[in-house]
């Protein structure tokens, strides 16, 4: 009997640097029945991930990972492994590149089959024909067979000829119950602040009675990064804890509401919407938009607007801001952080707690390293989600051991709720313009919007989802939305309008990016005069993009026209929404 073959002569020994190092992932179901783990390189962030994993510095490789033409000439093949708990788990790996006219369509995708043996299976560059539409490298999936399996990646690149990668960065197992992980998330606290609120909600679910907990921001707070996203993430870690820690019962209610890519532009305009869908009136509000709102055009007014809508609500909720951080370690604080001053709320920053340890080496002090934190550039890994929850644990503990009133409430012999109050009377120290803004859709529509759809007569129902809440079910975002429809319906292209008019102080049209090549652009018109092009793919990839048409300081009568662009009749364009103050 013939035994096995030689083994072939083994590869040559090459450099290699990481994008993933021991990354949970987890297969969740898509709405196309597929179970999938997305992982989301685009826009330069891949070298972000090089960075992070593989702490590579060199500009030029950088450099290289920007397009499809470089990512060829620096990696010379791509070695994938998975480990899950049934080592035969079959996974395909599909590192996809996006193209230049056909964003999804037009790249090449490189993939491989896995099992979760843990063994890793390479993807040689060589074997690969690239496509005269690849651009930049996109997105990774892990494609599984079975739904909610975990498990734990690893991707790193090996490098051509004439290359360099520096080490490994040694790191140690997170000890989350040592005094030094303990100080690190002492430092998250920015202000425990006027807290009368908060301990309201903890007396009240002491004694039986049900609390509920509300986080509104972008995709942190959605769970990006989090494996499984809806158990793992922060807002639900939190959660828990606080039942855990408060509650007599299980009388603790859960709302998630975390959108990608969104700021508190997007935000404030969904809060009802998203966070007070069917009557409910949560008691405590994590707003975390420190990450989101470098693109917001009024720089905090946005923000402002949405903490003093919320602290205005009927039955006096509390305020938490949090802010997160980036790898780079970057925030908005600094910008946002006077709204908390202001009003004196509880603030949690988690910049403070982890970026100043992640300079020091393991006998310096550092707890945590930014591998171990981050799941790429902008979104904390299952490891960073703890952390997040541990800071506002921590606010939550220092606040039910403080007390009640503080010194200057029995100074100036008012109550706590009081002195907020009176804070509230005072001017806002960015702007309060979108205070009590409302959603205008096909399902809530305003008595006095008169409103003409022309060619939007259509409705889009391929939208931004999310997970809400704790589940892993997808729930789109605008769904009562207005959409032409050029490539179906050539009647539309004779109307490719749509007409608003209303009075109102100001207005905000909510629209949707996408990265498909059917869409087109729209110009905006405010009483005759052309405002703006609403363009789709300026961001690129599906998402829901607040823009403000005006912002004024009287409410008139206006009409706003939405045209499709001439040369994009035959495409389409959604309008999600709009938000209006009156």
């Amino acid at each position: 009997m013939a035994g096995p073959k030689a083994p072939k002569d083994p590869e040559r020994k090459r450099p290699y640097f990481y994008i993933m190092k021991d990354k949970d992932i987890y297969g969740s179901v898509q709405e196309d029945g597929s179970i999938i783990h997305f992982i989301y390189e685009s826009d330069g962030r891949l070298i972000n991930s090089a960075q992070i994993a593989g702490n590579i510095e060199n500009k030029e490789e950088l450099g290289l990972l920007e397009t499809v033409e470089g990512f060829g000439r620096l990696v010379h093949s791509i070695g994938v492994s998975v480990e899950t708990d049934n080592q035969n788990e079959q996974i395909e790996f599909v590192f996809q590149m996006y193209g230049k006219q056909d964003l999804y369509g037009g790249g090449t995708n490189l993939k491989v089959k896995l099992t979760g043996d843990g063994m890793e299976r390479k993807i040689y560059l060589s074997d690969y024909k690239w496509t005269p539409d690849d651009d930049i490298p996109g997105q990774i999936k892990f494609i599984f067979n079975t739904p909610d399996i975990m498990g734990k990646a690893s991707v790193r690149l090996y490098l051509n000829d004439g290359y360099e990668a520096p080490a490994d960065i040694e790191e140690t197992e997170v000890d989350m119950n040592s005094d030094e992980y303990c100080r690190m998330i002492s430092h998250s606290l920015m202000n425990m602040g006027n807290a009368y609120r908060i301990r309201k909600a903890i007396e009240k679910t002491r004694a039986g009675k049900e609390v509920t907990l509300a986080y509104i921001g972008g995709s942190i707070t959605q769970g990006a990064g989090a494996a499984p996203i809806n158990t793992e993430c922060y807002a639900y870690k939190s959660y828990q804890l606080f039942q855990r820690r408060f509650s007599a019962k299980n009388n603790v209610k859960f709302i998630k509401a975390g959108v990608g890519g969104t700021p508190s532009e997007l935000g404030m305009i969904r809060f009802d919407r998203d966070v007070l869908r069917d009557g409910q009136q949560p008691d405590i509000v994590v707003i975390e938009f420190a990450v989101n709102d470098e693109g917001d055009e009024t720089k905090g007014d946005c923000y402002e607007s949405l903490v003093r809508k919320v602290l205005n609500l009927p039955w006096k909720p509390a305020v938490i801001l949090l802010f997160s951080v980036f790898a780079n370690d970057w925030n908005l604080q600094d910008r946002l952080s006077p709204v908390g001053k202001l009003y004196d709320l509880p603030m949690v920053s988690v910049l403070d707690a982890v970026s100043p340890q992640f300079a020091l080496k393991n006998d310096e002090g550092r707890v945590i390293t930014k591998n171990q934190f981050f799941y790429d550039m902008f979104h904390p890994g299952n490891a960073g989600h703890s952390v997040m929850a541990d800071c506002i644990e921590y606010l939550l503990e220092k606040i039910d051991q403080a007390g009640h009133a503080s010194l200057n409430a029995f100074e100036l012999g008012l109550t706590e709720e009081k002195i907020l109050q009176e804070k509230l009377n005072l001017a806002p120290v960015i702007g309060n313009s979108f205070e009590n803004i409302r959603l205008l859709d096909k399902k809530d529509i305003y008595a006095k919007a008169y409103i003409d759809e022309g060619g939007f007569d259509s409705t889009d129902t391929q939208l931004q989802s999310v997970e809400m809440d704790d589940q892993l079910s997808l729930t789109p975002e605008f769904p009562y939305n207005w959409m032409y429809d050029g490539t179906k319906n050539t009647l539309n292209r004779v109307k490719a309008y749509f007409e608003l008019e209303m009075e109102c102080r100001a207005l905000l049209l909510v629209f949707k990016d996408s990265g498909e090549v059917n869409v087109g652009k729209a110009k905006v018109y405010v009483d005759g005069e052309y405002h703006f092009t609403a363009d789709p793919h300026i961001n690129n990839w599906q998402h829901c993009n607040a823009v403000i048409i005006f912002n004024n300081k009287t409410s008139e009568n206006h009409v706003v026209r939405i045209e499709i662009a001439e040369e994009d009749r035959d495409k389409q364009f959604t309008i999600l929404g709009f938000g209006y103050v009156l």
